[in-house]
């Protein structure tokens, strides 16, 4: 299946979570001089319209992004995370995805490889990107991001930061999330390895953070931001989570000071809280 479109989600609360947290990696990794690979499994299109027929239809961004631009009083981190946004977006009516966060963050001895299947989506980040000037460090590939993470490992720099973001559209990918990152972890054991998943009433959701900290009992982060209570029907995303193996070792204290703030921010009703578990060596 492939009738999943991020256009319309695009700049959500879920954006808000993912691209903080993914900020605050890359920030950390930019700390160190020596060059890293960052490899996006799932990447869409890299730039989003927030004025196109596909982001107003559903406004999520309204709750998501425009929220967090609207408040005041925010903390280091969310505050450098805000400006950041600003300055690298070419517009204030856009909004990106990980690509385009993940292109102006890192530096020029940085590698890139983004993968996206759904062949419009790879048509207009092919596009998008290259209007960023991204050049030769960065390679753009129409496939699996499942496979084609794991052939890639390990990177010659021995550093990467790899985003795995599925539209978890089918059952099969929670399943295919967690053997995806156990065979790149027999590879590639030391990379910091970022999974995004939606907190929803079905049963392969709530299972899947726990077999992700099997994978590595003793070295991982997992945050969670519950935007409401969830439906007495059992449907919608209430919430979305962030599953990091080899976090960067500030990440869990960053978190647990800025996570609060942004659960607040965005909150929809009296059941928003946020989750947080970690064991880092």
């Amino acid at each position: 299946m492939l009738s999943y479109r991020h256009a319309f989600h695009a700049g959500n609360h879920a954006d808000m979570l993912k691209h903080f947290t993914l900020f605050l990696t890359l920030e950390y990794f930019n700390r160190k001089d020596k060059p890293y690979w960052y490899i996006d499994t799932h990447s869409g299109v890299g730039l989003y319209d927030l004025e196109s027929g596909e982001a107003q239809k559903v406004g999520e961004y309204r709750q998501g992004i425009a929220l967090l631009n609207a408040a005041s009083n925010l903390p280091q981190g969310l505050a450098d995370f805000r400006v950041r946004l600003k300055t690298l977006l070419p517009a204030e009516n856009f909004y990106c995805g990980s690509p385009w966060l993940a292109q102006a963050l890192t530096r020029e001895a940085d590698k890139l490889r983004f993968f996206e299947l759904h062949p419009a989506d790879f048509q207009h980040l092919q596009n998008n990107l290259r209007e960023a000037r991204v050049g030769r460090r960065a390679q753009i590939v129409q496939g699996d991001g499942y496979r084609e993470l794991v052939a890639l490992l390990p990177p010659p720099t021995r550093r990467a930061v790899v985003l795995i973001d599925p539209p978890y559209e089918e059952k099969q990918d929670y399943r295919r999330v967690v053997q995806t990152l156990k065979d790149a972890k027999k590879r590639f054991e030391t990379g910091c390895y970022l999974v995004w998943y939606p907190c929803l009433s079905r049963v392969e959701s709530k299972e899947l953070p726990e077999a992700l900290k099997k994978l590595s009992p003793e070295n991982y982060l997992c945050a969670e931001l519950h935007v409401r209570a969830p439906g007495d029907d059992g449907f919608g995303m209430y919430g979305s989570g962030m599953f990091v193996i080899n976090p960067p070792y500030l990440l869990a204290e960053q978190l647990k000071a800025e996570l609060p703030v942004l659960t607040e921010i965005l909150a929809q009703d009296k059941g928003a809280h946020f989750v947080l578990d970690a064991r880092v060596k």
